[in-house]
């Protein structure tokens, strides 16, 4: 006799999760040959994490923790103004300001008796709230893409290898927020070393926005490389950091240049609400400004 192990139901339901039954939607250019392909940015996005940022006093060397909304706040103006002008980066993996979005080498003993990569922990620490703490202004929009088999991308500044972020996602998964695993068309965590040196991120002064550019511009190659060329695909990503979207913006731009016929979208997400923009041939245009948007819309762009 065989047994289905039953899913593990959500801890809570603060924030709606679709407990009732209903149909999955088709790509909005299905009837077209056209498929919709969503990226996404992962802190602050589609999750918040407890993950901290560490920076440095440039006087003594005394570590202050920064969350990753803070940091994305004030990181242009560390060292130079403001609240953190007396304070530093430090890029190196192993002590650095990043050094909690690395992942560490385990020897096989640990490996065996379990031990669990930083972003697997945050992610099992996240799950003990309720959802509203833990569930970024994405998360609908991810739970609709995974829920319909979109292809995903996750495009992060963190620097784990692709099967950490696997299991976090996993671990959602378990924890019966997601309805099945996404159907992961890439992962790019551009501060990996190994990473970023493909993306041609070679010097310690690497920038993350930059990385992402390539990382955009790669998935979308991929995806026509495996699913064929279409007039008809869509693609959008949605990040909450302004210096992020800027050259996600560019990336679209040159993107829409050499696919005129596809469809480009860049989604800005915030506290409260987010704003979906279209790159067109010619123009930026904003589709839903943050004041018409609401977080309970279930697609970015179909």
């Amino acid at each position: 006799m065989v047994f289905q192990r039953k899913k593990k139901e959500a801890k809570n339901r603060a924030q709606m999760e679709f407990e009732f039954p209903r149909d999955r939607e088709n790509d909005r250019n299905f009837h077209l040959g056209g498929k919709s392909f969503y990226f996404f940015d992962l802190d602050d996005n589609v999750v918040f994490l407890s993950t901290p940022i560490v920076i440095f006093n440039k006087h003594n060397g005394a570590e202050h923790f920064l969350t990753s909304h803070q940091f994305a706040r004030h990181n242009k103006i560390i060292g130079k103004e403001g609240l953190y002008k007396d304070y530093t980066m430090d890029f190196c993996d192993f002590n650095g300001s990043f050094r909690n979005f690395r992942d560490q080498d385990f020897s096989m003993a640990q490996r065996i008796t379990g031990k669990r990569q930083s972003f697997v922990k945050d992610i099992e620490h996240a799950l003990n709230n309720q959802d509203h703490i833990w569930k970024a202004p994405s998360w609908n929009h991810f739970f609709h893409a995974t829920y319909n088999n979109r292809p995903v991308s996750i495009i992060t500044a963190r620097g784990h290898r692709e099967e950490t972020i696997r299991d976090g996602i996993d671990l959602i998964v378990k924890e019966g927020h997601l309805p099945n695993t996404p159907n992961f068309h890439t992962i790019y965590a551009v501060s990996n070393p190994e990473t970023r040196e493909r993306l041609g991120g070679c010097r310690e002064d690497y920038n993350v926005p930059e990385l992402k550019y390539k990382a955009i511009i790669e998935s979308v190659e991929k995806a026509i490389k495996e699913y064929g060329y279409s007039d008809y695909h869509r693609f959008g990503m949605s990040d909450d950091d302004p210096g992020n979207i800027d050259l996600i913006t560019d990336a679209m731009v040159e993107l829409k240049q050499k696919f005129p016929r596809m469809s480009f979208f860049v989604i800005q997400t915030y506290d409260n609400g987010f704003e979906r923009r279209e790159v067109l041939t010619n123009e930026i245009k904003t589709i839903v400004s943050k004041s018409e948007s609401r977080l309970d819309q279930l697609n970015l762009f179909a």
